[in-house]
């Protein structure tokens, strides 16, 4: 059977045990021929089964296509095929490969749906958080595909009772994968067609590299505006796709009620909250020594900031799949995924579905009695204490030492400045300056003694003009006061000689 099979689907077996699927053809044939030989898991048997299959596609054929040249017997059978079967009847009843009756005649035979494909998987789709399924219009129905033609198309149909008259349609593709619930994902050349008219397809993303074919991104296709709202006529689906080797599809068209995020984050609410001694026993099992590593963590750093909206949590929350302490706000995380249905962890950027969500009781706690601090420090024996900045810090133990400095300061106003900066070269410059200059002594505040000299204008009308304080001088080379302006009398020199002015 490996030996048959082509470097397609010799890439997809190398490919699907996890080897190297890469080389020429006859590198993937010894590859292949390695991993037989080595013994292979059942699954891969059944792999290569399945794909030899696909490559000779067995077909029912009458006895009188047995008459056709270069068929004549079953020894004529090339090496490793079946010899012919037979009925209760005991009549030949072949079952041979269409490829040994040429290509003409493998195009003339009527196709029948192959058995490898079911017409209802056993497929479960992964549930979307935002609808509500209310019925099941079409189950999860294969999409066969047709080994002659690339490009294959599938016609399906569903009517309404009346009770789904006023509800909305929504319709599903995924992979025909039973081992766990898939995603949405669309085929190669995907086209959807309701009663005849095309359906709007969400738009392909940008290719991560060149070259790579462009993908769609993982949401349901709303079919409501399309659908005839009637319980006489029926409603047509036709799907059409190109056919890839090694993977099948299937689809599905549910009733579905679309939900807010508010309604989603009541259901969270009413699941419960997580108790805080499950957190705890978390923070222990992190913060535990181990004897083999030289390394040791004494104490956890969490931040009581949504990574999402660089805001104080109000929901914390995380998934539980997790293994991060590091909560996000469970309302900004549900209102994002209602624009942009991603559903990813934004500490770790993991899977964080809503169903596994869970609301950390520990932290509500913490957000409770701790309304001053964005940040918080764990320790070891599962204890918290919050974590402030230094400027804060140097705040609050600056307050009693400025109170103590104003105190001393009244006492002391006077303060000796010493400046260490001075040294020798800038001292013997000092040396050389000059001694300041001395003070006028008019500009002296200091007042005369009273058993002095002091001058004293007679004259003077006014009693509020007076002459500034002076040292005692000799009044010999004090001039006589001139007259005051008010006066205007003349003025005349006195002499000490009498009889004569």
């Amino acid at each position: 059977m490996v030996m048959s099979l082509r470097v397609s689907e010799l890439q997809v077996l190398l490919g699907y045990a996890g080897r190297n699927k890469h080389g020429r053809k006859h590198e993937l044939l010894t590859k292949a021929l390695h991993l037989l030989k080595a013994g292979c898991s059942p699954a891969v048997q059944m792999k290569i089964k399945e794909l030899y299959r696909r490559r000779f596609p067995t077909k029912m054929v009458s006895p009188v296509d047995l008459a056709l040249p270069g068929v004549h017997s079953a020894s004529s059978l090339p090496a490793g095929l079946a010899p012919l079967g037979f009925d209760s009847h005991g009549s030949p009843s072949p079952l041979l490969p269409v490829s040994l009756l040429g290509p003409k005649h493998e195009m003339s035979l009527p196709h029948l749906s192959s058995a490898l494909h079911p017409v209802h998987p056993d497929v479960k789709l992964q549930r979307l958080p935002f609808y509500d399924v209310l019925d099941e219009l079409i189950k999860p129905t294969s999409l066969v595909s047709d080994n002659t033609q690339r490009f294959q198309e599938a016609c399906y149909a569903f009517a309404l009772t009346p009770q789904q008259v006023q509800q909305i349609s929504s319709s599903i593709f995924c992979l025909s994968e039973t081992s766990c619930p898939q995603e949405d994902h669309f085929p190669p050349n995907l086209c959807v067609k309701v009663n005849g008219k095309p359906c709007n397809l969400p738009g392909y993303l940008p290719p991560t590299k060149n070259g790579v074919e462009p993908k769609r991104p993982s949401r349901p296709i709303n079919i409501t505006s399309l659908v005839r709202l009637s319980t006489t006529v029926p409603n047509t689906i036709v799907v059409s796709w190109t056919s890839e080797i090694g993977r099948s599809f299937s689809m599905a068209v549910y009733l579905v009620r679309q939900q807010s995020s508010a309604v989603l984050l009541q259901r969270l609410r009413a699941k419960g909250i997580r108790n805080p001694d499950h957190s705890r026993a978390l923070i222990k099992e992190k913060l535990t020594a181990d004897p083999e590593s030289e390394i040791a963590t004494t104490s956890l750093r969490v931040s009581l900031l949504c990574p999402l909206g660089k805001m104080r949590l109000t929901i914390p929350c995380r998934s539980a799949t997790c293994s991060h302490l590091q909560c996000f706000d469970a309302t900004l995380y549900i209102q994002m995924n209602e624009k942009k249905p991603t559903w990813v962890c934004p500490v770790c950027d993991k899977k964080a579905p809503y169903e596994h969500l869970i609301i950390d009781g520990l932290f509500m706690e913490i957000l409770s009695s701790c309304s001053d601090c964005d940040e918080i420090q764990f320790k070891e024996d599962g204890s918290w204490a919050p974590m402030r900045s230094k400027k804060e810090v140097q705040e609050v133990s600056l307050l009693p030492s400025c109170s103590n400095c104003r105190s001393s300061h009244d006492n002391n106003k006077k303060v000796d400045v010493i400046d260490l900066t001075l040294d020798s070269s800038s001292e013997e410059e000092q040396d050389d300056e000059p001694p300041p200059k001395r003070v006028c002594p008019s500009l002296s505040p200091v007042s005369p003694p009273p058993n002095k000299g002091v001058l004293n204008l007679h004259n003077q009308a006014s009693p509020v003009a007076r002459a500034p304080s002076m040292p005692p001088m000799e009044t010999s080379y004090i001039p006589p006061p001139p007259p005051l302006i008010q006066d205007y009398r003349h003025y005349y020199h006195t002499s000490d000689l009498p009889g004569r002015t």
